[in-house]
């Protein structure tokens, strides 16, 4: 049989050692179980997202904001039965509540949402995107109809409406008080101002603007908790003297009726609808279409 050397003690001991140490160095330089690894650096520039933010705080200018798409904004006054004593053109102000029902109804069932004043502006002035289909709906003069009929009616499909008070008839009989207009702001729909008397802006001369636009503001906005920034003239009718008031006095926009939108000054002439009691609600759907183009 062949014989192996004898192994010493010491030369045992010594490969013990050496061994020990290689594997406690392993075990200290490579990386623990558990440990967090260490990534790559990526240093390329990564752009942001794009959103209406980040590329729409530029306001457009008058010539890009007529050229926008017009959104319907229908005007209501009276929502009550007419009497025998209502004269031609009063009738054109009065709008019977079971008309005014099938407006709201044939409007939700084509589709139509409603939107709010800020919503307007900020698609008007920076091309924010609406929803499909927007329109919006005001209201003048303060009647309580608005309230009992109106705001009833609009609740059933969720619309939100647009008010413009006249101030001197608050709490009056047949207008609205100061808690239905503070319920009509804490429901989300939107109050706007229409003077104090409803006195015809191209007649307005030294106090009047403080009269009947600064002092009815302060007003609405101790009712409501809520800015004032968006103003009815009275009759529909205005001159450009005015535009330069309203903007000292924090209106960012103001509504006329049917005329030409002022080339210069498109958002403190921007057209509503007048909606009269005699047009069902086929018709009232058509001349919407036809009239905002």
């Amino acid at each position: 049989m062949k014989k192996y050397p004898a192994v010493s003690t010491f030369s045992i001991l010594l490969s013990l050692f050496l061994l020990f140490t290689l594997l406690t160095c392993f075990s200290s330089c490579g990386e623990k179980p558990g440990a967090a690894q260490t990534q790559p650096v990526d240093t390329t520039v990564k752009a942001k997202p794009a959103t209406v933010d980040t590329i729409t705080r530029t306001p457009a200018s008058a010539a890009d904001i007529i050229a926008r798409k017009e959104v319907p904004i229908l005007c209501y006054h009276q929502l009550r039965d007419y009497k025998p004593t209502d004269s031609k053109v009063a009738r054109d102000y009065i709008v019977p509540p079971a008309v005014f029902a099938s407006h709201m109804k044939i409007l939700a069932d084509s589709g139509y949402h409603t939107i709010l004043l800020d919503e307007l502006y900020d698609y008007l002035l920076y091309g924010k995107p609406l929803p499909e289909k927007p329109v919006v709906i005001t209201f003048d003069d303060t009647d309580l109809e608005q309230f009992t009929v109106g705001a009833v009616e609009m609740k059933k499909y969720n619309f939100k409406g647009v008010f413009f008070i006249m101030t001197v008839s608050i709490g009056r009989p047949r207008y609205m008080s100061k808690e239905q207009i503070k319920a009509l702001a804490d429901e989300g729909h939107q109050i706007g101002s229409h003077t104090w008397d409803h006195h015809n802006v191209k007649k307005y001369t030294g106090s009047d603007w403080e009269v009947q636009i600064e002092k009815p503001s302060r007003q609405l906005e101790a009712i409501t908790g809520k800015p004032i920034q968006y103003f009815a003239y009275p009759f529909g009718l205005w001159n450009v003297e005015a535009i330069p008031e309203l903007k000292k006095r924090n209106m960012k926009a103001a509504f006329q009726l049917t005329a030409k939108r002022d080339p210069a000054e498109p958002l403190y002439t921007i057209r509503r609808a007048i909606i009269p009691g005699s047009w069902d609600a086929p018709k009232m759907l058509a001349r919407m279409k036809g009239s905002f183009q």
